[in-house]
């Protein structure tokens, strides 16, 4: 998982989601980590971070030969259930700027852009934040 998203999320950043600090997201009692996998690897993964009212969607990677496939699409679609029955009003996430497919496939499942955060990525790389009212989107 941390090496996916070093090639496939960071990309050109700096390495963040380290094995260590993968394994402690996995530890926390207040995410989920979802794994999409066949007989031989993974192939994609979900990180989300809930709290008491809303949700933090942290990482979501599929990889490049698998996208388009509903992979994400059903990674997503577990923890938003799970969401609802949590009791979470919205969901949030950040995503590159310069990902048009990550902005599209967000889109496409009801989240908003709120705004532009600048640098937000090594303060190299904008990031656009967004947003899924679960209170207004359809189940």
């Amino acid at each position: 998982m941390a090496a996916m998203s070093r090639d496939l999320i960071e990309a050109g950043l700096a390495w963040r989601y380290t094995p260590r600090r993968i394994a402690a997201m996995m530890a926390d009692p207040e995410a989920v980590a979802l794994v999409a996998h066949d007989t031989t690897r993974v192939q994609g993964f979900a990180v989300m971070q809930f709290g008491d009212e809303h949700a933090h969607l942290v990482l979501l990677c599929v990889r490049t030969v698998q996208q388009q496939r509903g992979i994400g699409r059903r990674l997503v679609d577990w923890l938003l259930a799970s969401a609802r029955v949590a009791g979470i009003t919205r969901i949030e996430l950040e995503l590159r700027a310069d990902n048009a497919g990550a902005l599209a496939f967000y889109r496409r499942l009801g989240f908003v852009q709120t705004h532009i955060v600048a640098g937000y990525y090594d303060e190299a790389v904008d990031a656009r934040r967004m947003v899924l009212d679960l209170r207004n989107a359809p189940a």
